[in-house]
């Protein structure tokens, strides 16, 4: 897992640094890991020498980082000019730095740039870019490179105009709000403006530099990104004693006469995942058999036999026998995934009672809209606050959908999912992540690992799948297969 941290601890952990330092040696470690990313980049546009470099220069330390990293890359025979947002304010000596170095100042955006370093705002931004900030970022779209095409954008620690703690850009009637970044060098650890929100997609690639920061960071980090290695460990390994019900068994509550895809999509995730059997209940079994002879299907929940989690709500429906299905399954003792239909059923008060006074794990996947009906508003500027709130007023684990999926646990502890893709919205993509959850919660997985390493997988599988063309939901089922990480009897992965 690697940790976020909010501004406030990285402040403190700096400040506690700082402190064992000789001065501006902290600024010196991060304008040269971002030197040197920026070096690596136009190595493959024609290298350093010559190359030009533009440098937006605000008044904090991101501006000082900006300036020292131009002096590096002025150094090895680069045009550095520097745009000062603010004059009065910039750091003297890293300016200083940049001008012996053979870099100079500028009033306006040269027409020819290679690279622009993003050095406007750093943690201290607020509120989106100024008015004279955003008319210089508003022209980076017309500059051209040596070859061409748009000049590659970097950001120092985080984009400019983005909010560090939520990764909120806000909304800027015919201005631009944020820096849209090609890379962001980020020093020390990362932000949550990198990893959730509009301000991940912002950031694009995410570099992190080591300063020496992290034996200061002693506060518990404000969200977790799980890893590949994450996955390896949590994922039920298959050894010589397994068979079938000792792996788990998940059972389906989806799809009807009327949605019948709902149902064959969430059994294809459920059995890409661990599970060694899938029981359907429900009016698609005809379908499912279809697709899936495997699966053990019968027409209602109170029929189909002992299982270890529960998945139920795609393509359901909204009436009578879908409240009954619904309350049938809640009733268990065993773990539940609640998807779709089942949370737009929970408007009724005596159902959303039941989910809170369950005892067994249930874990919700509700998009934005079915967000705003469970919680009376939409997720807004902070989304991972308000997947907290929800979280804990509902007793349950959150999986918020989204380019950046969020999980959130009733205990407080956050994830944010690193694979997202665009592709993956497209209808059906949702019911084959509630299946592939439930499969992993009937293997014995917690709620939140669950949650987040299907998340992960089923970000993996949409870039898989993606890859051969336009991409359904029944791509992704497929794709699952082959990225998910199953650990056989010699314990390889494949």
């Amino acid at each position: 897992m690697r940790g976020v941290w909010r501004a406030a601890d990285v402040r403190a952990a700096e400040a506690e640094l700082m402190a064992t330092l000789p001065p501006g040696t902290l600024m010196q470690r991060a304008a040269a890991g971002l030197a040197r990313r920026c070096a690596f980049l136009l190595a493959d546009t024609g290298g350093v020498y010559g190359a030009r470099v533009l440098l937006l220069v605000g008044a904090g330390n991101n501006g000082g980082d900006a300036l020292y990293a131009g002096a590096h890359l002025a150094a090895r025979g680069a045009a550095v000019a520097a745009l000062l947002l603010a004059p009065d304010r910039v750091d003297p000596r890293a300016l200083a730095a940049l001008r012996a170095a053979g870099g100079r100042t500028v009033d306006a955006a040269p027409e020819r740039v290679d690279l622009v370093i993003d050095g406007i705002v750093g943690l201290g931004g607020t509120g989106g870019l100024r008015p004279a900030a955003a008319a210089v970022v508003g022209r980076l779209g017309e500059l051209r490179s040596r070859g061409g095409d748009r000049p590659l954008v970097v950001a120092v620690d985080l984009p400019s105009g983005v909010d560090v703690d939520t990764g909120h850009v806000p909304e800027a009637a015919g201005e631009v709000a944020a820096v849209r970044a090609d890379v962001t060098v980020t020093f020390g650890c990362l932000k949550p403006a990198l990893v959730v929100g509009a301000g991940a997609v912002h950031a694009g690639h995410v570099d992190l530099v080591d300063i020496g920061l992290g034996p200061w960071l002693t506060t518990d980090p404000a969200i977790q990104v799980p890893e590949w290695a994450d996955l390896v460990a949590w994922w039920p390994r298959l050894d010589a004693s397994s068979e079938k019900y000792r792996r788990g068994v998940v059972g389906l509550a989806t799809g009807s006469a009327t949605y019948p895809g709902a149902a064959v999509l969430s059994v294809g995730g459920a059995l890409a995942g661990p599970t060694g059997l899938v029981r359907y209940a429900g009016g698609a079994a005809a379908q499912v058999l279809q697709r899936y002879p495997s699966v053990i299907a019968t027409d209602r929940v109170a029929e189909a036999g002992r299982v270890q989690a529960w998945v139920c709500g795609a393509g359901l429906g909204l009436d009578a026998a879908a409240e009954a299905e619904l309350r049938d399954v809640l009733a268990t003792p065993v773990p539940v995934v609640l998807d779709a239909d089942a949370l737009t059923l929970l408007r009724d008060d005596a159902l959303a009672e039941l989910v809170r006074r369950r005892e067994a794990p249930v874990v919700i996947t509700p998009h934005d809209r079915e967000f705003a009906r469970l919680a009376g508003g939409p997720p807004g500027p902070d989304r991972v606050g308000a997947t907290l709130r929800l979280a804990a007023a509902m007793n349950v684990t959150v999986l918020l959908k989204g380019d950046r999926t969020i999980v959130a646990t009733p205990r407080g502890r956050v994830f944010a999912n690193p694979t997202g893709t665009p592709v993956l919205a497209t209808g059906g993509t949702g019911d084959v992540l509630a299946g592939l959850i439930g499969s992993l919660l009937a293997a014995g997985l917690p709620p939140e690992r669950a949650a987040i390493a299907a998340a992960y997988v089923h970000g993996l599988a949409g870039r898989a799948a993606a890859r051969r063309g336009a991409v359904t939901a029944s791509d992704v089922a497929e794709a699952l297969r082959a990225v998910v990480p199953v650990r056989g009897l010699g314990g390889s992965v494949g």
